[in-house]
């Protein structure tokens, strides 16, 4: 994994200009207090000339005998046993050096009460140093999160490296559940999220936290429905779990699971907005559900801020009322379309002649065949508002006769009111 170049700045600020003023606990024997003052000169000049494996010797002598002398021991330490672990070519040897450095860190936790300063750095050498090493990855793992109990947070350059650790241990070790893993991820990125509204640039970590997520294959549709649906199940009050689920099932287009639908009603319930009644009437369409499709669809309608929405929900309750033979309701809530977005009139009229058209054995009432055709000339005045030619010709092809208009003692021009839910008066037509 590609880490940015600015974390070794970060790892480097503990080495540069950060030893404390304070006071130096030199020996009160003599003899102890020169050796010491000795020492102390000879690893620091060892240090200053990039000498770390000799500087390491006199360092450890100060470290074993006088621990307390002075913070700068475990400061400087840290540089000195991470340059040695870096020259030399024994591989022994550089572990050795390594686990120095963490103990260095450990041994300066004991002495001075100062660990959320610098906690972050010893997590970042254990990430360097033990990141291969399945057997040790707890260790930077724990820093990290001590970092995270002291602080709050961790600096926004180290959280891929952090997630990395837990890739790593996950893929070793099976050291989480996928649900942990989530839950680990959805943490870090929300610190990545609140780094980018300070004005950081955080396009490099995401991409990196993305595609480690992307490595662990937790995720799929099957894990979001079998695996999170059933504690959401279990637990509906549980909304980061809920936002969870919400989150991966579009990121993963997994709209079709229960457990999408659960929570994004609970999403819903908290934040309800026209997207959302949207998605779930659109949903229970799906399952045919037309009630619940048709609260949401109203929902919707009252949550819209524009016309073009309000048009959407009106357009899609007229379906639903056309669907549940809601007839006149139909008929209103298109009408009410081609009001708000009359880009639509020409859909909503074909469709209105559509109802028309269909109604025919439904409306007859066997007494007058005028009148009981008079619905198609209903439809063709609708067809024609609409432009739809096609459908024009299908209405006209059932127009009366001239030979029935006759027979009942009609004539073409005069008015007759269709009756039935259509109640419309039309203008008698025949077909020939």
């Amino acid at each position: 994994m590609k880490i940015k170049s600015t974390l070794l700045g970060l790892a480097a600020l503990l080495l540069a200009g950060m030893v404390q003023a304070q006071e130096w606990n030199f020996p009160s024997d003599p003899a102890q207090e020169k050796k010491a003052r000795e020492f102390n000169a000879a690893y620091t000049d060892f240090m200053g000339s990039e000498q770390f494996v000799e500087a390491t010797k006199p360092l450890n002598w100060l470290l074993v005998n006088v621990p307390e002398l002075n913070e700068s021991i475990y400061q400087n330490g840290v540089k000195v046993y991470d340059g040695a672990a870096k020259v030399t070519t024994d591989e022994a040897q550089k572990r050795i050096y390594q686990d120095s450095v963490m103990a260095i860190y450990n041994k300066r936790a004991e002495i001075y009460d100062n660990e959320k300063n610098w906690i972050e750095n010893k997590a970042y050498y254990g990430y360097q140093y033990f990141k291969g090493d399945k057997d040790k990855l707890a260790e930077p793992i724990a820093d990290f999160e001590k970092a995270l109990e002291l602080n709050g947070t961790i600096s926004y350059q180290l959280i891929a490296a952090y997630f990395d650790l837990v890739y790593r241990n996950y893929a070793y070790n099976q050291a989480y559940s996928g649900e942990e893993i989530l839950t680990i991820h959805d943490k870090v990125n929300k610190m990545l999220d609140e780094a980018a509204v300070d004005g950081k640039d955080v396009s490099s970590q995401k991409a990196t936290l993305e595609q480690l997520l992307v490595a662990m294959e937790l995720i799929d549709c099957d894990f979001i429905e079998n695996t999170m649906g059933p504690k959401l199940t279990a637990d509906p009050t549980n909304e980061v779990l809920a936002d969870q689920i919400f989150k991966y099932s579009v990121q993963y287009k997994c709209f079709s699971s229960k457990a999408f639908l659960q929570a994004l009603e609970m999403k819903h319930a908290k934040e309800p907005s026209f997207s959302t009644s949207q998605v779930i009437a659109m949903r229970y369409l799906q399952e045919d559900n037309s009630a619940k499709a048709e609260e949401m669809w109203n929902q919707a309608l009252k949550l819209a801020e524009n016309n073009t929405q309000k048009a959407d929900a009106q357009m899609e309750l007229a379906k639903i009322y056309a669907k549940t033979g809601k007839k006149s309701a139909a008929r209103t809530a298109a009408k009410e379309v081609a009001n708000l977005d009359p880009s639509r009139t020409s859909d909503i009229y074909s469709m209105i002649g559509g109802m028309y058209m269909n109604s025919f054995n439904e409306c007859k009432g066997g007494e007058s065949r005028v009148k009981d055709y008079s619905i198609y000339i209903a439809a063709y005045n609708a067809y024609q508002k609409a432009g739809d030619s096609s459908g024009m010709a299908q209405a006209r092809s059932r127009f009366p006769s001239k030979e029935e208009l006759f027979t009942e003692g009609l004539q073409v021009g005069s008015t007759i009111n269709t009756g039935c839910w259509i109640g419309e008066t039309v203008t008698l037509a025949s077909r020939d």
